[in-house]
């Protein structure tokens, strides 16, 4: 079943200026999107897909994701800048009785524009988004390895829930723990 779309989102696709001046495009992502997703994930170091919960690399992975989309369980924003794709916001949510105040958020900005202010501007949408819906509280996972990204999550309030020990593993086979984040949406204002 589809969900009704958040009044936010009927303001896309809409541009926006980055702290150095980029002008880049934010919409939200469709089905046509899927092939250019595909080769933005296939255009960033292996490093940096290592761990995404999902192997955005492969087309039918990203065709799972668009079905996430079409059925109202995931909101994708994209950022374009150039014509090209630069990072995507993510917040996946479902309608599962205890957990439906709650949603998750991932980011990924290519690494040319990190830095720039395009994973603070997508975050920013997602958070919009997750109120527009009624969500209540954010979630984000990484392992603890991932010290950029935790760092930048702890600047705009998320704070430790829980570190799993051993629950994840690598390309290569090696388990690691994964460290669960989270913001109270009642308490956050926009950053920008």
């Amino acid at each position: 079943m589809t969900q009704t779309r958040p009044a936010t989102q009927e303001t896309f696709p809409r541009e926006a200026t980055l702290r150095d001046g980029t002008a880049v495009t934010l919409r939200l992502m469709e089905a046509a999107d899927r092939d250019a997703v595909v080769a933005f994930a296939r255009s960033l170091p292996p490093d940096e897909l290592l761990f995404l919960r999902t192997d955005i690399t492969d087309p039918h992975v990203v065709d799972e994701w668009v079905r996430n989309i079409e059925q109202g369980r995931t909101i994708t924003v994209l950022g374009e800048a150039g014509g090209q794709l630069a990072g995507y916001g993510s917040l996946h949510y479902n309608d599962v009785q205890w957990m439906r105040h709650v949603g998750e958020i991932r980011i990924l900005v290519s690494h040319d524009y990190r830095g720039r202010g395009l994973g603070r501007r997508l975050t920013n949408e997602v958070f919009a988004l997750a109120r527009g819906l009624g969500l209540q509280k954010i979630m984000a996972r990484m392992t603890p390895d991932q010290v950029g990204a935790r760092a930048t999550f702890e600047r705009l309030g998320f704070k430790p829930e829980a570190l799993l020990a051993d629950f994840v593993i690598d390309r290569e086979g090696k388990t690691r723990d994964l460290l669960m984040m989270s913001l109270d949406l009642s308490g956050f204002t926009n950053t920008e």
